[in-house]
């Protein structure tokens, strides 16, 4: 093992990182047959942690490997069942039946610069449970997190498609609003942010949260003010039911849409009345592939094609969680630090990125990190707990996370 571009002041020590494993808790569990001292939680799943010498001293790594080949395995969305709302990694996991998992996307945390508006705890990027489109991206400028590293924007995302396979893609929204006057196109989809001017769709995904954080920001600035030109109108069974100058709560009914307008948009809706005919369609696409994702989720990618990608942060080091990609799509890697204090510097992205290409992975994605980085995992005949230390001292609430579950 060597270093990668200067990236890790050490040598990683993944070759013995497999074998300073699992902790009381997992003794007695058979090792597995591809990482000498790994933990096999299930057939195809394993769980490891070692040590990591980083630049701004040691971190602690918790790894899940899961073998996508295998029948008895499967990967997906772990959420509320609601876009606007979170909830921890570990209640998540429970709540679905997973033997393991990780947080997610990076998240509408806070609303410090929008005085009276509410943070939605929606997530960033576009999501996919099921097979089924929850939300699409919010604008790059509206997102919370790190600076995107160059080429990177919100639509970016980790996949898996209906055959087994782990994939990178771009993810977006394809949709518009037909009324007796035209098409107008559809700008968002269950999201904390619109673009201006535009026109966006909010469903019974989203959940009982207010839509007015949707026409706060810009498309570069997000803490802009609040738009004062916005519309809302009811749509059910393909008609106009009600309107509203702004934007407002509460539950959705299913087969019903509220279309919320901000600048254009607005002007567009106000003029639809009560009975006027309205068809909403919209649907993601992928810009890599066609084969459907049964899950999806927002972070940024940080390596593509075995190589990080150019312009990585490589002074700020903190706690994180990122996904990898390895053996052509069919092995996820999923990766947590501890946020103890001993190991709470953390790594650098760029060191993320080293880290995961040394686990083995030709792709990598960064999730949400600091205190919502956790990981879960269920020991056999054991309960599921969280594995990491999370920074904050107790598990964050979170919007999303990827599930690793058995199969019949």
């Amino acid at each position: 093992m060597t270093r990668r571009g200067g990236r890790l002041r050490t040598v990683l020590t993944v070759l013995s990182a497999w074998s300073v494993l699992a902790g009381a808790a997992l003794v007695g569990a058979a090792p597995a047959s591809g990482a000498p001292g790994a933990v096999v939680l299930a057939p195809g799943i394993e769980y490891s942690r070692f040590d990591i010498q980083a630049a701004e001293g040691v971190a602690h790594a918790h790894v899940l490997s899961v073998d996508l080949r295998s029948r008895q395995v499967g990967v997906g969305l772990l959420y509320p069942g609601k876009v606007a709302a979170r909830a921890t990694v570990s209640r998540l996991a429970a709540s679905a039946g997973a033997v393991a998992g990780v947080n997610g996307d990076f998240f509408n945390i806070t609303e410090t610069q929008h005085p009276g508006i509410a943070a939605t705890g929606a997530p960033v990027g576009p999501a996919i449970a099921l097979g089924h489109a929850l939300k699409a991206a919010v604008p790059n400028g509206q997102r919370f997190g790190p600076a995107l590293p160059p080429g990177t924007t919100t639509k970016d995302v980790l996949g898996v498609t209906a055959d087994g396979t782990a994939r990178l893609d771009s993810i977006a929204l394809d949709g518009s609003v037909t009324t007796g006057e035209g098409d107008l196109p559809l700008g968002g989809l269950n999201q904390y942010a619109l673009p201006v001017g535009s026109v966006g769709a909010f469903t019974s995904d989203w959940g009982t949260v207010s839509r007015l954080r949707a026409v706060c920001g810009t498309d570069s600035d997000r803490g802009a003010p609040c738009g004062t030109d916005t519309h809302e109108v009811l749509v059910a069974d393909g008609r106009v039911v009600s309107s509203a100058d702004a934007p407002g709560s509460g539950a959705i009914e299913p087969g019903t849409t509220v279309l919320v307008g901000r600048e254009t948009g607005a002007q567009r809706l106000r003029d639809l009345s009560p009975g006027d005919p309205v068809q909403v369609r919209h649907r993601l696409i992928a810009s890599t592939t066609r084969s459907p994702y049964t899950f999806a989720l927002g972070g940024y990618p940080v390596l593509r094609g075995g190589l990080p990608l150019p312009g990585l942060d490589a002074t700020t080091s903190a706690v994180r969680t990122a996904a990898g990609i390895a053996d052509g799509g069919h092995r996820l890697l999923l990766l947590a630090l501890d946020g103890a204090a001993a190991y709470r510097t953390g790594l650098t992205i760029a060191e993320v990125a080293d880290t995961m290409r040394d686990l083995g992975s030709t792709e990598a994605f960064s999730l949400d990190g600091g205190g919502s980085s956790t990981l879960v995992a269920r020991a056999p005949g054991a309960a599921l707990t969280v594995r990491n230390h999370p920074s904050g001292g107790a598990e964050r609430p979170v919007p999303n996370g990827i599930g690793v579950f058995t199969k019949p």
